[in-house]
């Protein structure tokens, strides 16, 4: 191995912004002239198609930063100051638009343009970079891999290159932008009264977060917010527990030798999880609605005026509130969510258990260890240890679980607390269909954009922390 092979082997393990001062530092004119016109390095260094490449690409995002990006940067401050309003044109003898700002076209095409700078300084460094490397290949006498050794090299060993490319476009432009505007907007009081184009909306600093955090006076949302974020990791927590442990529970009583039927359990079970979930909790709304089946069957069984008797329902009622009262709405979902979520979790455990080592069950039966030792002592710890990211994945879905409440409660549940009320929120609701509920029936963009950071939060805490856990109980068996 040559020296120049070594430094170059050596250049490889410094991270980008080491190799970037290296390159600068120590490349020659080419190099150098390359992190502003990426096209110049690639030509001196006799790389023809990857200029005329590069050039086209470092054209476009230049072109966009200056036609369309540079006009809203420059609005961006006051995202806008000229509002909508219809003039008088002596030309045309009509009245017509003036040349108004729309507040969302300049929040969106400025954080466009935002990424787009942010991806061309990247490119600039990783130019240069590789011009660089082009530069040390020269300098030891051997010849750079033309265009179609290059297109060779991203089709073979550098296929992983290729395959990324478009997943990784994909989260910038349907992820990483989202997201930069969701948070913009709730700096932001973008809301039904300053709707573009006809109005603009403009910053509006932390006041967002206070209002939602309980910062206002008379605002209702702060009050609203904590109920429904107690609620929301309530409901995560036992829509997770309930559906693991009673899958797992599942799984073992099917997968038992003494169990007849094992096929016909299995099956009805998958067939259970194989019906779209909307149209189950549909037909399970409608079963347990005030005059639903359900009511009618409890109120025939004298179980209705039983509940009356004891005080759980209101003696005014012919009915038990399932789904109408917030306290008895709670218990049913998480019931009602038991349903849905046994099968899938049950086909998952049965996958887990048949997995655990025959010699550590024979091991525990030769010891003596009865049905429940076996479980806590065994089949549970090796059940958390493979199904332990799982559990983690499984009560941030059910922190944003969308389908069983809305669809549940939409159109039954009214909420009887004016300040929820007042905030367009309900006692059943998630942190999700709270956010819902306020974009498409309040248009209160702004403390949705809040709400759905806050959501983020706890979710991106919660994750952190447990698999962070996770990993140092992993660390300690190993």
């Amino acid at each position: 191995m040559t020296a120049i092979q070594e430094h170059m082997r050596k250049l490889e393990e410094k991270n980008l912004f080491q190799q970037f001062g290296e390159a600068f530092t120590k490349g020659d004119i080419f190099t150098k002239v390359s992190l502003l016109i990426w096209g110049i390095g690639f030509i001196g260094h006799g790389q023809l198609m990857k200029a005329l490449l590069v050039t086209l690409v470092q054209a476009l995002g230049l072109g966009f930063i200056a036609l369309v990006g540079a006009p809203n940067l420059a609005k961006f401050g006051t995202l806008g100051t000229v509002q909508m309003e219809m003039v008088f044109d002596p030309v045309t003898m009509q009245n017509v638009a003036n040349d108004y700002d729309n507040s969302f076209a300049i929040l969106l095409f400025s954080v466009i343009s935002i990424v787009i700078i942010v991806a061309l300084i990247a490119a600039s460094i990783m130019v240069v970079c590789a011009n660089y490397k082009l530069q040390l290949i020269k300098d030891d006498g051997k010849k750079p891999n033309n265009f179609v050794q290059d297109i060779h090299s991203y089709l073979n060993e550098k296929f992983y290159v290729t395959l990324l490319t478009l997943p990784v476009l994909g989260v910038v432009v349907f992820t990483i932008v989202p997201l930069f505007i969701l948070i913009c907007v709730a700096f932001t009081n973008y809301d039904q009264q300053h709707m573009p184009p006809n109005s603009l909306f403009t910053w509006v600093g932390l006041s967002n977060f206070s209002a939602l955090l309980g910062g206002g006076v008379t605002d209702t949302f702060g009050y609203a917010f904590g109920k429904i974020l107690t609620w929301t990791l309530v409901w995560a927590f036992f829509a997770t527990f309930t559906t693991f442990f009673g899958g797992v529970l599942m799984a073992m009583f099917i997968n038992d030798k003494k169990t007849k039927g094992q096929k016909m359990w299995r099956t009805l079970f998958m067939v259970t999880a194989a019906v779209p979930q909307f149209v189950t909790l549909l037909l399970i709304r409608n079963f347990f609605a005030d005059n639903g089946i359900v009511n009618g069957m409890m109120a025939s069984s004298g179980i209705t005026n039983f509940l009356k008797s004891i005080g759980l329902v209101n003696s005014s009622l012919s009915y038990v509130p399932l789904l109408t009262d917030w306290h008895w709405a709670m218990v049913m979902i998480v019931l009602i969510n038991i349903w849905i979520g046994v099968p899938y979790q049950m086909l998952i455990s049965t996958g887990v258990l048949m997995n655990i080592p025959g010699d550590m069950i024979e091991a525990a039966n030769i010891d003596g260890a009865n049905p429940f030792q076996m479980f806590f002592r065994i089949k549970l710890p090796y059940l958390l240890s493979v199904q332990g990211p799982s559990l983690v994945t499984g009560f941030v879905h059910n922190i944003n679980n969308f389908n069983v409440i809305y669809l549940l409660t939409n159109d039954t549940y009214i909420s009887r607390d004016q300040s929820m009320a007042a905030s367009s929120a309900r006692e059943v609701d998630l942190l999700v269909t709270w956010l819902f509920r306020l974009t498409q029936d309040q248009y209160n963009y702004k403390m949705a954009a809040v709400i759905g950071i806050m959501v983020f939060i706890v979710c991106a805490v919660f994750t952190v922390v447990c698999f962070g856990y996770i990993n140092r109980k992993e660390a300690t068996f190993s």
